[in-house]
């Protein structure tokens, strides 16, 4: 339970008590932010083995540059702060891993940068704490995280810090005192569990940071800013909130944020219509506010002129809010540079991407066919099998001889790569012939380990229900509603294969996005069988799956009180190579039927967004008379189907 932050005390400089700068002067300060980075570093995507302009810390450090540069032209005071999910995300982050004692690679970039402080994001977790450890030991600025806190004594990070600088204002400089915490979703104690149980507590977002707010103010700082890595969705303050930006911006004390967590953009229509949120000028409850993408898509701006009070205080007369992009689309959609990439940071990471596009460069197998992931929402997608059938392989292996092997064996998998926020060139797409370890990434990007679960028929059911809700009721016999709901995380979309079942999306969702029931009676899920036999609610099986799925990830709440079955840790990444190398035995699984379809909606047809380079693959549904609609302005086609 978090009661105290005085382990991270700081008092005030003598000459914060010196005269006052003179009442109503005015000073201005700017604060530069990004956030979701995930390893982005350079231009480039390393699953295809080429260069993209819409990610890349590079592009970014030049927007950085360009920013500071105006600043300090008009005698502005400027802050560079990051918002966490910084060390997880491309290959270039595992290959990055330091074995010798030099820095991380990310944490020489931010050093390289100047950044002033860096908060926590729940993906710097994913390669455990000794990992995390060891990236921060060498960070010149303080890495900050106020609600997770360690059981052993180490203090990689601190739960706020306060940032002294000067500000100009009446023809001098005055100092500013800046308190800055960091917040990050408590659902991480859960996604990570096999790494973080018994080793860390996550307290609730809202309460530590009003014990941080109320710290700061007491340290007699004169502004407090939140690196929020947590979304907007919540308009209400409640216990536990995953996406807590909203009731955050209320709390009193707290002058501005920079949210990030679930990849979009503010200022950005992606938020308009939000209650206490003006999606046009990001401001939330008034406070301004940030949301500069993920991969280092955008820079978020939030320039604050400032008045004094006289008294040694200062209070913030306005506010402005601005994203600044890497990249622009031209009117067929292709992406292009709007600034160059920073040549002083290219040339720190040049011999860590080098590295890491060699590495991924090893073959591992080869294929008669593509994988793709264009279509995985609504056909077979070969990808998603090809990950299923390793994992069953390995949990095969794991439980022969043990009171599991009699059990049905079943394997979950969901698509990691489905354009969505991330744009429409972020789809797997693996050409038939070599397969190489790049292509073993793209099948499954997450460094997730494989789980087991035992799960009875019932909860197999609710399973499948919630991840059904990926789709929007569709009324029979219509013509062009949307089928997939964008407000649903596509890595929910779980395809479990060893049975067969049909989805019915013209009736309602059983589950909502929390994973509640909406009404008992509602039912997706059609003609469930395992071995052409009716799956009865009693009936058990063990099925492969990855941590965060196991974990709780999802709200899959059906899962909540499955048996685990126990595992070696290892990598699902791992385990695709090592099957597609031929190391585990070929699995029964692999020669069955993809395991679902959607039950035929008599005369209905529906729309889906998809990438350009889906009409490639058209051939592979035409059972769904796929007819090609516009391209909208984000550089996605959109289709229309037949249910």
């Amino acid at each position: 339970m978090l009661t105290s932050l005085s382990d991270a005390k700081v008092s005030l400089d003598d000459q914060d008590l010196a005269q006052p700068c003179p009442k109503n002067a005015i000073a201005r300060l700017r604060v530069l932010a990004t956030t979701d980075l995930h390893m982005n570093m350079a231009s480039f995507d390393y699953y295809t083995d080429r260069a993209d302009p819409t990610v890349g810390l590079t592009r970014t450090a030049s927007l950085i540059r360009q920013a500071r540069a105006e600043a300090d032209h008009a005698n502005i005071t400027t802050l560079l702060l990051d918002n966490g999910d910084t060390l997880q995300g491309t290959p270039l982050g595992e290959f990055a891993q330091p074995d010798d004692g030099q820095p991380h690679v990310m944490v020489q970039a931010l050093d390289l940068l100047k950044y002033d402080a860096v908060g926590l994001g729940n993906h710097d977790f994913n390669f455990g704490l000794p990992a995390l450890d060891t990236a921060l030991a060498h960070l010149n600025c303080p890495a900050v995280n106020s609600n997770v806190h360690r059981l052993d004594n180490q203090k990689s990070w601190v739960p706020y810090t306060i940032l002294k600088r000067n500000v100009t204002a009446d023809g001098q400089d005055w100092p500013l005192s800046i308190g800055v915490f960091s917040v990050l979703p408590p659902q991480a104690m859960d996604w990570d569990a096999h790494l973080l149980r018994g080793k860390v507590e996550i307290d609730d977002i809202l309460s530590a940071a009003q014990l941080a707010i109320s710290t700061l103010k007491a340290q007699g700082c004169h502004l407090v800013i939140a690196l929020a890595h947590t979304g907007l969705q919540e308009t209400t303050a409640t216990p536990n909130l995953e996406n807590a930006a909203i009731p955050l911006a209320a709390l009193k004390g707290l002058d501005a944020i920079v949210a990030g967590h679930t990849h979009l953009l503010l200022p950005s229509p992606a938020h308009a219509g939000l209650e206490h949120v003006d999606a046009s000028t990001g401001m939330v409850h008034g406070k301004p506010t940030v949301m500069p993408g993920s991969a280092g898509s955008h820079l978020g701006l939030i320039d604050l002129a400032l008045i004094a009070d006289g008294q040694g205080g200062w209070e913030i007369d306005s506010a402005t809010t601005e994203l600044r992009p890497i990249f622009e689309r031209t009117d067929t959609g292709q992406p292009f540079p709007l600034v160059p990439e920073d040549a002083e940071l290219t040339q720190l990471i040049t011999p860590f991407h080098t590295t890491t596009r060699k590495n991924m460069q090893r073959p591992v197998g080869a294929s008669t066919h593509p994988f793709h992931s264009y279509f995985t929402y609504f056909a077979p997608d070969r990808g998603l099998t090809q990950v299923a059938v390793a994992q069953a392989a390995a949990l095969r292996a794991y439980i022969s001889g043990t009171s599991y092997a009699d059990l049905p064996l079943l394997s979950a998998s969901a698509p990691s790569k489905f354009g969505g926020r991330a744009g429409p060139e972020h789809y797997t797409n693996v050409p038939a012939g070599p397969i190489l370890l790049r292509h073993v990434a793209d099948l499954h990007v997450f460094p997730n380990e494989l789980h087991g679960l035992i799960v009875t028929g019932a909860q197999l059911r609710d399973w499948l229900e919630m991840a059904a809700g990926l789709f929007h009721q569709i009324q029979p016999k219509t013509e062009g509603a949307p089928l997939i709901n964008p407000d649903v995380p596509g890595h929910n979309f779980d395809v479990i294969f060893g049975i067969e079942y049909q989805i019915d999306p013209s009736h309602p969702a059983r589950f909502d996005l929390k994973g509640d029931l909406v009404d008992p009676s509602y039912h997706r899920i059609r003609n469930l069988s395992y071995k052409g036999q009716p799956v009865n609610d009693s009936q058990e099986f063990v099925v492969a799956v990855n941590n965060y799925r196991a974990n709780g990830g999802g709200h899959f709440k059906a899962l909540t009180t499955a048996r685990p079955v126990p595992v070696p840790s290892r990598l699902i990444q791992h385990i695709v190579r090592d099957y597609l190398m031929g190391r585990l035995p070929h699995d029964p699984i692999a020669d069955l039927p993809f395991p679902w379809h959607f039950t035929p909606q008599n005369q209905t047809r529906t729309t889906v967004h998809t990438s350009p380079s889906a009409a490639l693959f058209l051939d592979e549904v035409q059972y769904m008379a796929p007819i090609a609609l516009e391209q909208d302005d984000e550089g996605f086609v959109r289709y229309s189907l037949m249910l």
